[in-house]
Parts: structure tokens; sequence; C-alpha cells
């Protein structure tokens, strides 16, 4: 069975990005060598999860209305509510307002400064 084991950001100004990911969640970026490639240090090695990648965007940004063409990452988070308003005070947009994943969580989708997707989940056996 393959597990996800990395993921990658393509970003039109990874400068911009960087900062927005390291408020939003609190991530950590290196550069990787004498690339423009930097690596994502997403929490603890010792807690579930993945790091990853960012990068400068190759084609143009993504564009409303079209479908998604890529893999949607989600990040858990611990207050869902405060974690979508600091995305959109952020610059974010609103992708998929909160919704209930009954007996999982709370979800929602935002669009990041480039309009990438990113999930956010607060875990809740509750939800519904």
């Amino acid at each position: 069975m393959g597990r996800v084991v990395h993921f990658e950001i393509h970003a039109g100004d990874p400068a911009k990005a960087i900062e927005f990911y390291s408020t939003l969640f609190g991530w950590k970026f290196k550069n990787w060598g004498n690339m423009a490639y930097w690596q994502i240090e997403t929490g603890n090695q010792k807690d579930p999860g993945i790091d990853g990648g960012l990068l400068p965007r190759q084609e143009p940004r993504p564009q409303d209305g079209q479908a998604v063409n890529a893999f949607v990452c989600t990040v858990q988070v611990e207050s869902l509510d405060a974690v979508f308003a600091k995305a959109q005070s952020l610059g974010a947009t609103v992708a998929m307002p909160k919704s209930p994943i009954p007996g999982i969580g709370w979800l929602a989708y935002i669009k990041d400064l480039d309009g990438n997707l990113v999930g956010m989940m607060q875990p809740d056996p509750a939800a519904g």
C-alpha cells in the first residue's frame, strides 16, 4: 500500500507563501541547497503527519471554476474557527466554508495567496 510521504506547494511568490504558511500554521521553511526549493517542517517528527516542499510555480496560477487537478492536503487544527479566520486575515479566500463531517469533525477549504486549495480539519466526534 502506498502512503503519502511528501507534499509540494507551488507558489508564484515563494517568499509570500513562506510568510503565509509560517504565520498560519507555524511551519518552518529551510532552503534546500542552491535551488529555489524550500523544505517544509510541519511539526514534531514523533507526531503523525508528513513534511513537504515549496517551489516556484512553473504554470499559470489555478483559475476559478476549473476542476482541481492536484491533491488537496488537509491540516489538522485545534480550532477551525480561529485558524479559518486567521487564514482570511492573511489574504486567503474561502473555497468551502466550515462544514461538518459527521462523527469525524469540522472541515473547511481555503485558497492560499496563489489559489492553491488547502483543507483544515478540527477533530470532533460530535460534529454533525
